[in-house]
């Protein structure tokens, strides 16, 4: 077993400084490095079980982007955006890193984490050698984006860690079958006891803000530029698809394996948005498309 250890980097934007906690597995003069990055409402520790089974081959490293987990806050909750995570990102790499200019980093990003990585990875001379997106491309479809926003902005506080975990488990159904064991860290993991003694989320509730401030032109802009963003990929790419979800369509998934670095598709069946990577068969996969 390798010990995770946890460590911080301190990040800017243009509201001020502030902290991006995150989580390392495996030998860290490892000139293999993989990045895992969690979806909006998610934090790093779900990746321990891939970090455990990856770790004697690379070294793992997986952030709490700001507002969520152990990081910090923004003073502005407008820049809770994906050019302020790439920013923290080439921070957090500059730290972990040896030398920038020549490493070399693969990436694992589950839904916001996989577009975290599409926005690095398009931008000239990025350390991006190999890139994994879980459930996520330049096409969200509105109503998923909705359901997200909607459960992002519920400032729910519970009495009981149990009623707490029940309610994280009901809104993460599309995560597809798990044991009771894994429903129980999938929902420790992001739960917290506040001031007051009630089960809340880990995560600040201005993230709801961005949601809430999209418009239809707005939505549209953004497409387009992540359109831009994927085209502009040269690493070879995973797509990795939950064959049942509401974020990722099949259509938008074809033409991403017709165009930019032509993704290969991987679907994982009885899944949603999205596949958490727990399982032994889900892991296998990265495994694959990284050492096979």
């Amino acid at each position: 077993m390798f010990e995770a250890k946890i460590k911080s980097v301190q990040c800017i934007s243009m509201a001020g400084l502030h902290t991006m906690a995150y989580k390392e597995w495996g030998d860290a003069d490892n000139p293999r490095v993989l990045l895992c990055v969690h979806g909006v409402t998610r934090v790093s520790d779900d990746f321990d079980a891939m970090a455990q089974a990856l770790a004697a081959d690379y070294r793992v490293i997986a952030p709490d982007i700001v507002g969520r987990g152990r990081s910090g806050r923004l003073l502005n909750p407008q820049l809770y955006r994906i050019p302020q995570y790439v920013s923290d990102i080439v921070t957090l790499l500059a730290r972990v890193l040896p030398d920038h200019g020549a490493a070399k980093v693969d990436w694992f990003g589950t839904s916001m984490g996989g577009l975290i990585g599409l926005g690095l990875a398009s931008l000239p001379g990025n350390p991006i050698g190999k890139l994994i997106l879980n459930d996520i491309g330049p096409v969200l479809a509105p109503a998923a984006l909705q359901r997200i926003g909607d459960y992002i902005g519920q400032d729910m506080r519970f009495d009981t860690f149990e009623e707490a975990a029940q309610f994280i488990r009901d809104v993460s159904v599309t995560f597809g079958p798990h044991t009771e064991a894994e429903w129980h860290k999938l929902a420790q993991d992001v739960l917290r006891q506040d001031k007051d003694g009630k089960w809340v989320r880990h995560y600040d509730m201005g993230l709801a803000q961005p949601f809430r401030s999209a418009t239809p032109e707005s939505v549209d802009a953004d497409q387009a530029a992540l359109w831009a963003a994927y085209d502009a990929i040269r690493c070879e790419t995973l797509l990795i698809r939950g064959a049942e979800s509401d974020l990722l369509s099949a259509e938008t998934a074809q033409q991403m394996g017709q165009r930019g670095p032509c993704a290969k598709l991987v679907e994982i069946p009885g899944v949603g948005h999205a596949p958490t990577f727990v399982h032994d068969d889900q892991i296998a996969i990265v495994r694959k498309f990284l050492l096979g």
